[in-house]
């Protein structure tokens, strides 16, 4: 009957097995052990075959000896890849405090052991169910969502913002916080805006056309739009060549007003066709100063009869002195910093012109913040008017 069956131990049956072979025959082990000889024997020509995989237990399949040290090898691997994985993405909360700790165990409650978890992320079990079972505080509560908007503002403007910048926004957001605060706490987040990196300068000054004084002398803070603009040309590298990019800046709100990006360095592909787009975006006034370095593009007849043709005075820096362009400069540097040197790949040219559109049209124009405008957006700036 059902309810007479016995069940073995996988060890009984395995020293049945090594005990048998002791004993002069399976009869005499049988009685021994208070079992059949037919079972004894059944399980001795399985021992053959399987050897220590022979029992593994109920509800376990057999496996050869050698597979099972294999399975138990690929059981150690699977461990030890669970918990490099824990650890990788848990690892950067274990210095944030607890909160962040424990909220992070909870969120991925469902995908890991929580005892796992906590082993490998140094947590005490006991202490995350009971932080399970309390409230934040209203501090704790402050600072969690502070944490939250300071990484959102940093990814939200491409990792270019330091706590200066993030600080600023916050403001605008509603939120009351120090630099120093924000500061502190982009460190603990382990947040760092990308490091500026140098470029080449490209201007072409060894000509014999007539070049200007240096009219503006660094004077960029001026008091209405269209009073002095500022222009300079650098190349960006995409696929097997380069394009270069013409840029005009408004000093009065540092807005680009005017840019083109061109596969050539004459004239007619640099500065003309952004000219053409500054004057069509903002009316020049009377007397508006124009400055730029003292390249062949802005020295030569064709655009300085252009610039006389609107009445523009004409400014050019001093020879191999790129602070007297600081302001246009300084807009290169932000743009390879925040999109040409964190792109991981070369683009192509059609690539390049939508990125560079959407960088000075959508983002530098509209959206990013200017210490020269007490980090306000262009916008901003314009509607205090």
């Amino acid at each position: 009957m059902e309810g007479n069956v016995r069940y073995y131990d996988p060890i009984f049956k395995e020293n049945a097995v090594l005990l048998s072979h002791k004993r002069e025959t399976v009869l005499e082990t049988a009685k021994e052990l208070d079992i059949t000889p037919k079972m004894l024997s059944k399980w001795r020509c399985i021992y053959k075959t399987f050897r220590k995989g022979s029992f593994p237990g109920r509800g376990h399949k057999r496996m050869y000896h050698i597979n099972s040290k294999i399975f138990e090898l690929e059981n150690k691997l699977t461990e030890s890849q669970l918990r490099l994985e824990i650890l990788k993405k848990g690892s950067q909360y274990i210095h944030q405090g607890k909160q962040e700790l424990y909220n992070f165990i909870y969120k991925n409650r469902k995908k890991y052991l929580i005892s796992k978890m906590c082993e490998v992320l140094g947590a005490s079990t006991s202490t995350y169910y009971s932080w399970t079972q309390q409230p934040f505080t209203k501090r704790e509560t402050r600072v969690h969502l502070l944490k939250k908007e300071i990484v959102s503002v940093f990814f939200e403007f491409k990792q270019h913002h330091g706590s200066i910048l993030i600080t600023r926004e916050l403001h605008r957001r509603g939120y009351q916080i120090s630099d120093t605060q924000v500061s502190f706490w982009m460190k603990q987040l382990g947040l760092r805006s990308k490091v500026k990196k140098r470029f080449k300068v490209t201007t072409d000054s060894k000509h014999n056309l007539y070049t200007s004084p240096n009219v503006l002398n660094r004077q960029f803070k001026v008091d209405r739009p269209s009073k002095v603009w500022v222009s300079d040309i650098t190349y960006i590298q995409i696929d097997k060549r380069f394009l270069y990019l013409t840029v005009i800046i408004d000093l009065y709100d540092r807005k680009i007003v005017g840019w083109n990006l061109s596969s050539g360095l004459s004239t007619v592909t640099t500065i003309i066709p952004a000219w053409n787009m500054a004057v069509s975006n903002r009316k020049i006034l009377d007397g508006l100063l124009f400055h730029s370095d003292r390249g062949v593009q802005y020295a030569n007849k064709v655009f300085t009869n252009i610039l006389d043709g609107y009445k523009c005075t004409r400014s050019m820096s001093r020879k191999a002195n790129s602070i007297d362009n600081a302001v246009s400069e300084s807009f290169f540097n932000s743009l390879k910093r925040e999109l040409i040197y964190s792109q991981k790949t070369l683009l192509t040219p059609k690539e390049m012109r939508a990125e560079i559109f959407e960088y000075i049209e959508n983002w530098y124009n509209k959206k990013r913040r200017h210490s020269a405008l007490k980090y306000k957006t262009i916008e901003e700036f314009n509607a205090e008017i």
